[in-house]
């Protein structure tokens, strides 16, 4: 079978015996792929180092019956330096990957949009340019968006009117109106539904004069609608460090975000 090349981020990798891994790579034309990685575990290792998770890579991999195996790798963007040193950034860029990972779907169903979005995620952690959790929440609301999850922002999730609306219910769908409101619909605070939408727009001159409690309850909605969807927690997200504590949730609502 013939070797193919794709360029890459390392989701993850795992021990294989006593000399390999097997690394998970988020690649842009054929999506997930789980590949071996023989002999990286020696410290005479070629390209080794160069397979760590956050890493931008080139990569050339032969097919095999159960796993493929990586045959060459090229750094294209090494971002692990500037995150592993910090640890809100570190956890963060896990939640990136975690995230991207059960996202991306079946092995070799391509998502080149979420390819790109993590590598961009990755890539803004890296430049510490803006704060760590703002870029997390940024990412999963256009990463739900690709995967068809988005919640509604400026209508009702139910009817469609037009917003602005002030409840918020994950089970409905995001925004709902006085008509649609469920029993146990969170109210945040007034700008709350302003900063989710800049965030998904992009729009950070506007995300960066938002306050912290704002900027908090909007990070509970996000981490609320994503982990309804995925029906179970992700693991790295508790860890994530913010500017302050993001409000407690309750079962009616998904996640209750106090307001």
């Amino acid at each position: 079978m013939r070797l193919y090349r794709d360029e890459a981020v390392v989701v993850r990798q795992h021990k294989l015996g006593e000399a390999d891994r097997i690394v998970t790579l988020l690649t842009r034309r054929y999506g997930l792929v789980r590949a071996v990685a023989k002999g990286v575990r020696r410290t005479k290792s070629r390209f080794g180092a160069r397979l760590e998770p956050f890493a931008y890579i080139d990569v050339q991999l032969h097919p095999g019956r159960t796993l493929d195996v990586v045959t060459q790798v090229h750094t294209m963007e090494a971002f692990a330096a500037d995150i592993i040193d910090d640890y809100g950034r570190y956890t963060t860029a896990c939640a990136i990957l975690e995230t991207a990972e059960r996202l991306a779907g079946e092995e070799r169903a391509p998502a080149p949009k979420l390819h790109a979005l993590t590598a961009s995620a990755l890539r803004a952690i890296a430049a510490k340019q803006r704060p760590h959790e703002l870029i997390l929440d940024a990412f999963l609301l256009r990463a739900m968006g690709f995967a068809g999850w988005a919640p509604a922002l400026d209508e009702c999730a139910k009817c469609a009117t037009p917003g602005p609306h002030r409840a918020f219910h994950v089970g409905a769908g995001g925004a709902v109106c006085v008509h649609c409101r469920p029993p146990g619909a969170a109210t945040p605070a007034p700008g709350v539904f302003d900063l989710l939408i800049a965030l998904l727009r992009g729009e950070w001159d506007y995300v960066a004069t938002v306050p912290d409690s704002v900027r908090n309850q909007a990070s509970g909605l996000v981490a609320a609608h994503l982990q309804w969807h995925l029906e179970r927690q992700l693991r790295t997200l508790p860890l994530i460090e913010r500017s302050a504590s993001v409000s407690s949730v309750s079962a009616a609502g998904g996640r209750q975000v106090a307001g």
